[in-house]
This record gives C-alpha cells, sequence and structure tokens, in this order.
C-alpha cells in the first residue's frame, strides 16, 4: 500500500509525531541524563547558587510543558487510527455487534449499559463448556437457552435408556 501525503497532515501534526518518537528514544534519554550530571557537576563551580538551581528548573519546567502537548497531538492521532482500525474490525466481521462500531462516540452511560451485556456474555461464556466458543450477546444468550432445554431433554432421554438397560441387566442376573 502506497503512502499517500494528504494535505490536511499540518506541519504541526509533522512536528509532534516526529518529536514524540524521538523523545521515547535511548539516545533522548541518555542525552537528557547526560544534562542532568553535566547540571550536577557544574554545582561547585557555582557555588550551588539559586542562579544554577533555576537554570535546570526553569529548562525542565519548559522542556515538560511544550512536550505534553507534542505528545498529545501524537497520542489522539494514534488513538483514532487504532479506532478506526477497530471499527473496521468489528464492521466487517459478521457474528460481531455493529452496536460497537463507533462506541468511543457514546456517552459514558451507554458504555456501561454496553459493558453490562459484555458482563452478562461472560457470564454465559463461563457456563459454556468449551472457551473456545464465541458469540455476540443476543447470540450467546439464546444458544445458551437452547443448550440449556438440549441438556435437560438429553437427561430425560437418557433416564428411560438407563432405567432399560438396569432392567435387562437384572434380568441376565436372575437367568444365571
Amino acid at each position: 500500500m502506497e503512502k499517500k501525503k494528504s494535505k490536511g497532515n499540518s506541519a504541526f501534526e509533522e512536528f509532534a509525531t516526529k518529536v514524540s518518537k524521538a523523545a521515547g528514544s535511548t539516545t533522548a534519554f541518555i542525552g537528557a541524563f547526560l544534562i542532568v550530571v553535566a547540571w550536577a557537576v557544574s554545582g561547585p563551580i557555582f557555588n550551588y547558587s539559586e542562579t544554577w538551581q533555576l537554570v535546570i528548573n526553569t529548562g525542565t519546567t519548559i522542556i515538560t510543558f511544550l512536550m505534553v502537548f507534542l505528545i498529545q497531538k501524537a497520542q489522539n492521532k494514534d488513538s483514532l487510527a487504532i479506532q478506526l482500525k477497530l471499527n473496521e474490525l468489528v464492521a466487517s466481521s459478521e457474528y460481531s455487534s455493529n452496536s460497537l462500531v463507533d462506541i468511543e462516540s457514546m456517552t459514558e452511560e451507554e458504555m456501561i449499559i454496553v459493558q453490562k451485556y459484555y458482563q452478562r456474555l461472560s457470564e454465559l461464556a463461563k457456563k459454556e463448556e468449551s472457551i473456545r466458543i464465541s458469540h455476540s450477546i443476543g447470540e450467546a444468550y439464546d444458544q445458551h437457552e437452547r443448550k440449556g432445554k438440549n441438556r435437560i431433554q438429553q437427561k430425560s432421554a437418557k433416564k428411560p435408556a438407563e432405567s432399560t438397560k438396569t432392567i435387562k441387566a437384572a434380568k441376565k442376573t436372575n437367568k444365571k
């Protein structure tokens, strides 16, 4: 797939992405560590003055303040990309619940309702014979009900058969 440069990519967006990646690198950490070491070593030269302390405090505060916005911009873009990919997966799956597409746009109260459905699904899944069975919420509930009825019918059908076996075994014993 060919990567196209969109006109929507602002210079700030590209800058934020590059700076975020660079800030998380080993090189950035080593550079920051060396700056702190150099500052600490220079303490005796400046007699540990207030200006010496102010240099590191001001520098780190400014860098931290600016990095918050750059990293948040890059994080917002990454988060949106992940949400879109998840939406595509949910929408493309025949068995998934389409109520999850664009769930991030729901209110917290709506998400809590969906969460309760999934808690119920989890309860139903725990009752399954195999952990490999997966369903939508509605399918899981319906299938669980069907299986429960089938189990009851199977148990009822086995009882007469078992009784017949017991009677036949008893007759064989009596014949001997």
